[in-house]
């Protein structure tokens, strides 16, 4: 659960940055975040 709360943290500070920052830095923040979380959902499903 920390790690969805984290997530979704960053998240808000990405998305609130996202005016500031050039659209490539955007894109890899996204591509970042939506990594860790496909892989912590894999980790949830296999633990189950």
């Amino acid at each position: 659960m920390f790690f969805i709360v984290a997530a979704l943290l960053m998240l808000g500070v990405v998305l609130g940055t996202v005016a500031h920052v050039p659209v490539p830095v955007t894109l890899v923040a996204a591509a970042v975040i939506g990594t860790w979380l496909l892989i912590f959902a894999v980790r949830e499903r296999q633990h189950r």
